[in-house]
């Protein structure tokens, strides 16, 4: 068994291509919605994701056939005055679970957020999803407090429309 693990290049079809399947294969998953991508996310993603100075994607195959992919946004840490690499998705197909891919991309996620200067990673988890809670605690990730008596940040949304 092969594993590759690299930077994707947008501007490459098949990786583009690959990107796509990926990430539609977790929205579909309970952990990421349930529902397919939309026909204009499949058409408009990769290009306007290639248009960003503040993204990357890592791409994970095994045995040349795509198998994870890690999508990251770079923030800002006012406190820090540093960037912060935020884990925007994280995808390992079923088929590939229990291989320690995750691991093996977050450790290349690492690696270019520490090049580009970051002071932490971030993510955001389902409280439900126990396997990627654990995946995540053994790489080093807990959950963000400033004070224990004030508890742990909460992830909230409003959606515009």
């Amino acid at each position: 068994m092969t594993v590759n693990i690299f930077l994707a290049d947008y501007n490459n079809i098949q990786q583009a291509q690959d990107l796509i399947t990926l990430l539609n294969a977790y929205a579909q998953d309970p952990m990421g919605g349930g529902e397919e991508l939309s026909q204009a996310v499949k058409l408009n993603l990769v290009k306007s994701m290639s248009k960003r100075q503040d993204m990357f994607t890592i791409l994970c195959y095994v045995d040349d056939k795509p198998a994870g992919l890690i999508n990251c946004i770079e923030g800002f840490s006012t406190f820090n005055c540093q960037p912060v690499m935020n884990i925007h998705d994280v995808i390992v197909l079923p088929e590939y679970r229990g291989m320690g891919l995750s691991s093996k991309m977050l450790t290349e996620v690492e690696a270019l957020a520490s090049f580009r200067g970051c002071c932490k990673l971030t993510l955001e988890v389902l409280t439900g999803n126990e396997i990627a809670k654990k995946s995540y605690q053994k790489f080093g990730f807990a959950g963000y407090e400033l004070d224990p008596k004030l508890g742990q940040a909460m992830f909230w949304e409003k959606k515009i429309k």
